[in-house]
């Protein structure tokens, strides 16, 4: 470069000069680069040799070791304390008197998850309620969308029309999302509701012909899109009854 020098000298110091003046003169201002020669004893190393020199005297030789005791163990050592474990939870809500559904939740479940399980939750919830009060409740419809919503709505519609209603506990139990694709997803769950009878709303007793989903549990598929409140709501309902595969894994 013009105007720049370097002297290298055996000693293993590199000094330039660099101008900085216009016109092309020179002020000398030695910039020192030191070099590490290969056979230089690393510092690393020469720390570690004093440090053993400092903890093992020459000529001692090493104490016999002591027998444990639990005193050695130090304080909040893994080994001394259980480690937590998850449990899965049982929620119950109370839809009206003599009218529950029961949710197990699984033992860990994420943020979104839960968003999904509580709509599937609410919307459970929400039909048995609206059933109850004789269509008067309508606060289910706002856990469905698109084609979940119209479903939604003939299933309790039945219901009123057929001067029917119901009582007993339901019970949401085996939920898995199988699949999250951006917004979306698919939530699986087994509902058993042998534990219902259906009624006839105008003398509330059960009626002779029990439905077929008082007798034996079956799958709910669930496809769920999140809002932009951030919100799960269920978009598709789909069930799978005995004997079919999918429905198999509900029983227990």
């Amino acid at each position: 470069m013009p105007g720049e020098t370097a002297d290298r000298r055996s000693s293993g110091v590199s000094e330039a000069t660099v101008d900085r003046r216009p016109g092309g003169a020179r002020a000398a201002t030695p910039i020192h680069t030191y070099r590490w020669s290969r056979g230089a004893p690393s510092v690393i190393g020469v720390r570690a040799v004093i440090a053993l020199a400092l903890l093992v005297p020459v000529g001692c030789s090493s104490p016999a070791p002591r027998p444990f005791t639990p005193d050695d163990l130090p304080a909040g050592d893994p080994s001394s304390a259980q480690q937590a474990v998850p449990t899965p939870k049982v929620e119950t809500v109370e839809v009206a008197p003599g009218v529950r559904v029961v949710v197990e939740w699984p033992a860990v479940a994420d943020r979104d998850t839960t968003g999904m399980i509580n709509a599937l939750r609410d919307y459970r919830a929400g039909s048995f309620t609206s059933v109850v009060t004789g269509g008067q409740d309508t606060a289910y419809l706002e856990t469905v969308q698109d084609d979940a919503s119209s479903d939604a709505y003939r299933w309790v519609k039945e219901f009123l029309d057929q001067r029917r209603s119901v009582r007993g506990t339901s019970r949401l139990y085996a939920l898995n999302v199988v699949s999250v694709t951006g917004r979306g997803a698919e939530l699986h769950g087994c509902i058993d509701e042998t534990g219902m009878r259906l009624l006839d709303a105008e003398t509330g007793k059960a009626v002779r012909r029990q439905p077929g989903w008082t007798r034996k549990p079956f799958l709910q598929v669930a496809g769920l899109r999140r809002g932009d409140d951030g919100v799960w709501r269920i978009k598709l309902l789909q069930h799978a009854e005995l004997p079919s595969e999918a429905a198999k894994g509900c029983l227990r």
